[in-house]
């Protein structure tokens, strides 16, 4: 409650004669929230509150910008107050690609998101934001086994069992940090696209980075929240290809090459995303995440059955269920 007490001590000064009234707007699996602020001549604005001791503003602002040259709808920043962690931000409404999509409407408003997301690539350069490098990706990696399974499962691995793991974790990783690199939005999904004019407005941008050129794609169309036909899934995959390379964005020339690289950066994040999920509950106690493991588990069971490399994933995920035999859900 301080907190908002000083948003609307901060918005009373910002707007002295407007009596702005604040409405939860959401919150995210961090520490900010969001706000709606509307003012008494039907303005409305979004504030940002991202407390100093847990965020930081500034890659947010920094990226807004890039994205915002790159030509793509971001919310602009008015005011800010960083010794606060207060951003106020335009307001680009409520309705998520998540409450939107239907089978009526999901080619065009996924065809927006693919050609906003080239736009996102191709204005790429190097030495901009963090690389997403072979570290970082390992450090999400180890989420699978640290939180998932240790953590949520209850289960410590054998020695045989973690070190056929390292050899999956090893092989996602070369596939990953061998693709071409561009800038990567890292949360390019239903619930951070709003169906806007023009459409789509993006959110939850702050951690991008400069990685692999299939990450963003795997949000869009591997989503957590939502679930396609594999065949409806490919085609859009298809269309981001063929839109990429006549763009000239470095995709592999065989379709078949870019859609093997596409499956394998699917694995390594859905592997972290369990993990992340499994933190959110144990740790910060927001236990909503767990309803949505069972479609990350699928997708990683439907790639990794795929794909040589990753039998012994399959069998590890199979000995994990033959062990934890009271888990909620089901592989």
């Amino acid at each position: 409650m301080q907190r908002q007490q000083l948003i609307q001590s901060w918005l009373n000064t910002l707007f002295p004669h407007s009596s702005p009234v604040l409405t939860v707007a959401s919150a995210d699996a961090s520490f900010r929230r969001y706000f709606r602020a509307t003012l008494n001549n039907g303005e409305h604005y979004i504030v940002m509150d991202a407390p100093v001791q847990y965020e930081d503003c500034t890659p947010f602002i920094q990226v807004a910008d890039l994205f915002a040259h790159a030509g793509v709808n971001v919310p602009r920043i008015p005011h800010q107050d960083l010794a606060q962690g207060f951003l106020l931000l335009t307001d680009l409404g409520d309705t998520t690609y998540l409450s939107a999509l239907n089978v009526d409407n999901a080619h065009p408003l996924y065809m927006d998101a693919v050609d906003a997301l080239i736009q996102i690539q191709l204005a790429s350069k190097i030495d901009v934001l963090p690389v997403y490098d072979r570290a970082m990706l390992a450090r999400e990696l180890q989420l699978f086994p640290d939180w998932y399974i240790a953590q949520h499962l209850g289960v410590t691995l054998t020695d045989a069992q973690n070190t056929s793991l390292q050899k999956v974790f090893y092989a996602l990783l070369d596939n990953n940090t061998a693709q071409p690199q561009v800038y990567v939005h890292r949360d390019y999904h239903s619930r951070n696209l709003m169906v806007t004019t023009p459409n789509p407005g993006v959110l939850d941008f702050q951690d991008a980075v400069y990685g692999p050129i299939t990450y963003d794609l795997v949000s869009l169309f591997k989503d957590a929240y939502i679930v396609w036909d594999e065949e409806i899934m490919l085609d859009w995959v298809i269309r981001y290809w063929e839109k990429a390379r006549k763009a000239g964005l470095p995709v592999a020339a065989d379709f078949g090459e870019f859609y093997r690289d596409f499956e394998w950066m699917g694995v390594q994040r859905h592997l972290k995303v369990l993990g992340i999920f499994a933190r959110l509950s144990h740790r910060d106690g927001k236990h909503g995440y767990l309803q949505d493991l069972p479609v990350v588990l699928d997708y990683v069971r439907r790639t990794a059955g795929r794909y040589r490399e990753f039998g012994p994933l399959v069998k590890l995920l199979d000995e994990l269920h033959n062990v934890k035999t009271d888990v909620k859900f089901s592989f």
